[in-house]
């Protein structure tokens, strides 16, 4: 689904409904590369990324859930605490 000129981004919830979130996470692994419980890395176009959120947003209750699609930019310094790091782009190139 990710054509070139695409572009990393993370997508996170909290979904209060077990079946909404089964639905949201069958939804997500279309689209991402990675992803841990409630928190999943894609790379997409913004087409792409209009697509997805309007795809999730029709699944959950606004009410009382949401839904998160942030982009990752490339210049800024991430930060991580405990035993996770940070990966240099130069390291993202390394890791599998």
């Amino acid at each position: 689904m990710n054509a070139s000129g695409a572009s990393p981004c993370i997508v996170a919830y909290d979904i209060r409904r077990n079946k909404v979130r089964r639905r949201v996470l069958r939804t997500l692994r279309q689209w991402r590369i990675d992803g841990q419980k409630s928190v999943h890395e894609c790379r997409l176009t913004l087409a792409e990324a209009e697509e997805l959120f309007v795809q999730l947003a029709e699944l959950i209750d606004p009410d009382t859930d949401r839904l998160l699609l942030s982009w990752v930019q490339a210049r800024r310094r991430g930060a991580a605490r405990g035993k996770g790091r940070v990966l240099t782009p130069r390291l993202l190139h390394m890791v599998d």
